[in-house]
């Protein structure tokens, strides 16, 4: 049985209050948070099998970091999925609504059904929408944590799974294997109405977008953003400030956005990570990221916004 992919997301309405307070104060605009979170103080399991299924739990499948799609969507039911599983591979706990269970499992490629293919998990940023692509995202990075942590990274022994946590343990160096995000900066640098825009080396769409870089060992975020700036296309920036954050599932990034001055330098893209960078005027840009997908879109877009209303981005 084939379901919507479009299924009623859950209401987190404290947190999302809480969130509307810090937004205002801030005078941002959020990313969409919608993703149900699993209560601490309620008894679950992270792992399970065919005898732990419920009737409304819903499964999202992959393969070879690829997510198998059908015509409505990437949600299966327990029953259609049960035909795919790869043997004795276990049913991963994502998430939970008033409505389902989300559970994210590897399956047989062999065994896919005839209305069904496997696309690139960033395809359904377009086709599908930002929810749905924050869930399949989300069960992407749990899969792929369960994948690499089979085995102690120490002693090389077999791991073994909490049980009302979501974590992998050694039994004998007693160490404890989380999913593991990876901080990163994305920034945008501004000179009045000037947006400083690069073009990357690793993707060939001809956008231009907001530089970006991992956290290093020791560093702050405001730190690195100034670093990056600097190895990226040499020049110096000050009065960084936090924006806005995202979960990046690529493979398991959290990008932390951030809007930064101009102070000195000139332009000089690294030529490695960068083809190209320049200033562009607001009210002028080349083609950029959407803003309903990506902090880097979001932060590019408010900014032109406060352009247009102060005249001077100001």
């Amino acid at each position: 049985m084939l379901v919507p992919l479009r299924t009623k997301m859950p209401k987190l309405q404290g947190f999302n209050r809480i969130l509307q307070v810090c937004v205002n104060q801030l005078h941002i605009r959020p990313l969409p948070v919608r993703i149900a979170p699993i209560e601490s103080t309620q008894f679950c399991t992270y792992f399970l099998d065919a005898s732990q299924w419920l009737e409304h739990d819903r499964f999202i499948l992959f393969h070879d970091r690829q997510v198998l799609v059908h015509e409505e969507g990437f949600l299966w039911t327990a029953a259609t999925a049960a035909r795919m599983l790869q043997k004795d591979a276990p049913q991963l706990l994502v998430s939970q609504s008033d409505q389902f269970r989300y559970l994210a499992a590897c399956l047989n490629p062999e065994r896919l059904p005839a209305r069904a293919e496997l696309v690139p998990l960033r395809g359904l940023l377009v086709n599908a929408g930002y929810d749905e692509f924050a869930l399949a995202g989300l069960g992407s990075q749990v899969v792929n944590w369960y994948a690499s942590h089979q085995y102690c990274g120490a002693c090389g022994r077999p791991t073994r799974q909490h049980s009302s946590e979501r974590v992998l343990l050694c039994g004998d160096c007693k160490l404890s294997f989380y999913p593991r995000i990876n901080p990163c900066v994305i920034m945008l640098i501004t000179r009045g109405r000037q947006l400083l825009l690069a073009r990357h080396a690793r993707f060939k769409t001809g956008f231009y977008s907001c530089l970006a870089g991992f956290i290093e060992v020791g560093e702050t975020p405001e730190q690195t953003v100034a670093r990056e700036v600097r190895e990226e296309v040499g020049v110096q920036v000050n009065n960084i400030r936090y924006r806005l954050s995202q979960s990046w599932p690529f493979p398991s990034q959290l990008m932390l956005g951030f809007w930064a001055d101009y102070k000195a330098g000139a332009l000089m893209p690294d030529g490695v990570e960068i083809d190209d960078a320049d200033w562009f005027d607001a009210g002028d840009l080349p083609p950029t990221p959407e803003a309903r997908f990506s902090v880097a879109g979001e932060l590019i877009d408010s900014y032109v916004d406060q352009v247009t209303a102060t005249g001077t981005g100001d």
